[in-house]
């Protein structure tokens, strides 16, 4: 299996709520940059936080893939959300390549926990890092970093 993990391009600082923000015109630039990276790629379904950023971020990256499988936004993919709950939503999906659209501080927990098995070392990711995980199995401890990439500075 193949799991990308793509945090947001950068966010408007304030908005009326957390999860109203806007990507800047620089976290849109950096979202076209991430998507690159996955042209090529045999991705099947985008999975997207409810929140405003990471729509936007999503609707980019299609964009800049055509993409035509699979998107689906899902409650569970939120700055806060429960990792054990991630992990059994993800273990519904049968797809071989995958990308998230999240947040921090989730998408660097859930990289860490199923890289090294634990909570403790959690991997950086800026805003529009992008990283692959690769592994038999989507179980904590078990997926290999394949890729690890962070955008440009501007």
């Amino acid at each position: 299996m193949k799991l990308w993990l793509l945090r947001h391009g950068e966010a408007e600082p304030v908005a009326r709520t957390d999860a109203s923000r806007n990507l800047t015109v620089y976290g849109q630039q950096q979202v076209r940059e991430a998507a690159v990276q996955l042209q090529g790629r045999a991705l099947r379904a985008v999975l997207v936080s409810p929140y405003v950023r990471a729509q936007q971020t999503a609707d980019l990256v299609c964009e800049v893939l055509a993409f035509a499988g699979v998107r689906q936004t899902v409650p569970w993919l939120t700055p806060e959300s429960d990792l054990r709950q991630t992990l059994r939503e993800l273990d519904g999906y049968a797809f071989d390549e995958l990308l998230l659209v999240t947040h921090q501080p989730l998408v660097g927990a859930l990289a860490g926990l199923l890289i090294h098995g634990h909570r403790q070392q959690p991997l950086p990711m800026n805003t529009a890092s992008l990283a692959l995980l690769e592994g038999d199995e989507l179980a904590a401890g078990l997926m290999a970093l394949a890729i690890h990439k962070h955008p440009a500075r501007s």
